[in-house]
């Protein structure tokens, strides 16, 4: 097979995937949209805006100190609340007429980049695998020396402190 058919086939797939992605999150389009334009910060009091969302989460967090059952029970709950809700609700406040052909492409750009990035941690977890059964020596030092430092860093820190102090820089 030529390299052309190969980036072919590969394109073609990465469109199926992102048309997939599409119809699952049909009903996220207006909110997706706007969480799109915060996370890439198109007004200057956006990045205050989230940290501040962030920082009432992480305190309530701190001051409710729930155990790690009833959080992630409350987190879960949550994803299914707005997994509900959301797309009724946007339904009913944005409609369907005002769907531009520019918001569209917007979207499905923001679908595509999820793909890719779906990809890209699927392709570190095979080569993490493929370096085990290469050269299961490395593997095995390289875990253990990254696992080591993380756990140090974690036990010098506190859990809530380090976890905010990340949730920001995943939504860069």
């Amino acid at each position: 097979m030529a390299s052309g058919e190969g980036d072919n086939k590969s394109a073609n797939l990465l469109a199926a995937e992102t048309a997939r992605l599409e119809e699952h999150l049909e009903g996220w389009g207006e909110v997706m949209l706007a969480a799109d334009r915060v996370l890439r910060w198109e007004k200057p009091w956006f990045p205050a805006v989230m940290i501040l969302a962030v920082s009432i989460v992480f305190l309530l967090i701190y001051w409710l100190d729930p155990s790690v059952l009833t959080g992630i029970s409350c987190a879960i709950m949550m994803i299914c609340l707005a997994d509900y809700l959301v797309p009724t609700i946007a339904f009913r406040m944005f409609g369907s007429n005002k769907w531009t052909a520019e918001q569209q492409q917007r979207f499905h750009e923001i679908c595509s980049n999820l793909v890719k990035t779906q990809r890209r941690i699927v392709g570190w977890w095979r080569r993490l695998f493929a370096l085990k059964e290469e050269k299961p020596k490395m593997y095995f030092m390289t875990v253990v020396s990254v696992l080591s430092v993380v756990a140090w860093i974690g036990q010098q820190v506190h859990n809530l402190f380090l976890t905010y102090l990340i949730v920001p820089f995943l939504f860069q």
